[in-house]
C-alpha cells in the first residue's frame, strides 16, 4: 500500500508541472459565414470607406481613374465609359434593396449607371443619361431606358447627393430618388436585360458613369423582409 501511494506521488510530481506549462486555452475564431448566405434583413455595408476592397476598375476602353477620398469612391471622367464592379462573390438576384448616394461633379451624363442583378440576368438603372436627365431602365423588352415605360425626363443637380435606393422582388422593380418614386416597373413575363456594350463588364453589380466624373458613398445592401 505504502509503495503504491508513493509510486502515485511521484507520477503526481512529473506529471503536475508539465501541465502547467502547457498554453492557456484560447478562443477558435469562427469560421466566416459563407458569401452566399451572409446578407441579412439588416444592412450590409458594400463599400469601407477606405477602399476599394470587394471591387475592382471596370476594364472599360479608356475609363477615367478611381480613387478614395474623404470615404468616398471617386469615379474620374472617361472617354465614355468608367467604374467599379463587385468582385466579392454571390450576390441575391431577387427580393433585396440597395442603398447608395451619389453625385455628378462634372459632365452632362449618367453619373450612376447602376447595373444589379434579375433573377438569372441583370439590369441597370441609369440616373441622368441621355444629356443627363434621363432616369430609367435598361433594358426592359430590349428597349433601353431612354425609349421604354420606365422613362423618366428629370432635372439632375450638379453638385447635389442623390439618395438612390432601388428594389427588386420576383413581381417589380422600383427605385427611388430623394424619396422620390421614380421606377416601378412589372418585370412579369418581361425581358429583363443589359443594353448591347460595354455595360455587361459591371457584371454582377456596378456602378458606371459616361463622360462625367461621380462620387459615390454610403453603398449597402439588404435583403427584404417577408
Amino acid at each position: 500500500m505504502m509503495r503504491s501511494m508513493l509510486r502515485f506521488g511521484l507520477l503526481l510530481a512529473v506529471v503536475l508541472p508539465a501541465v502547467a506549462q502547457l498554453p492557456a486555452a484560447t478562443n477558435v475564431p469562427t469560421p466566416a459565414t459563407p458569401d452566399t448566405n451572409r446578407w441579412s434583413t439588416n444592412w450590409t455595408a458594400l463599400f469601407d470607406g477606405q477602399s476599394l476592397t470587394n471591387w475592382a476598375v471596370t476594364d472599360f476602353a479608356g475609363h477615367g481613374p478611381v480613387t478614395i477620398e474623404s470615404n468616398q469612391i471617386k469615379i474620374a471622367m472617361g472617354d465614355d465609359l468608367a467604374g467599379i464592379t463587385w468582385t466579392n462573390g454571390p450576390l441575391p438576384k431577387t427580393d433585396y434593396e440597395i442603398s447608395l448616394e451619389a453625385v455628378r461633379v462634372a459632365g452632362g451624363d449618367f453619373f450612376c449607371g447602376l447595373t444589379f442583378p434579375v433573377a438569372d440576368s441583370s439590369c441597370s438603372l441609369i440616373v441622368g443619361g441621355w444629356g443627363g436627365g434621363i432616369v430609367g431602365l435598361s433594358s426592359l423588352d430590349d428597349q433601353d431606358a431612354s425609349e421604354n415605360d420606365t422613362t423618366k425626363t428629370m432635372y439632375l443637380e450638379t453638385g447635389h447627393w442623390y439618395h438612390v435606393v432601388l428594389r427588386v422582388t420576383p413581381k417589380k422593380i422600383e427605385a427611388w430618388l430623394d424619396k422620390e418614386k421614380v421606377v416601378d416597373a412589372s418585370i412579369v413575363g418581361r425581358k429583363v436585360s443589359l443594353r448591347p456594350g460595354a455595360i455587361y463588364l459591371s457584371e454582377p453589380l456596378g456602378v458606371a458613369t459616361y463622360s462625367t466624373t461621380a462620387e459615390l458613398k454610403d453603398f449597402k445592401l439588404r435583403l427584404l423582409e417577408h
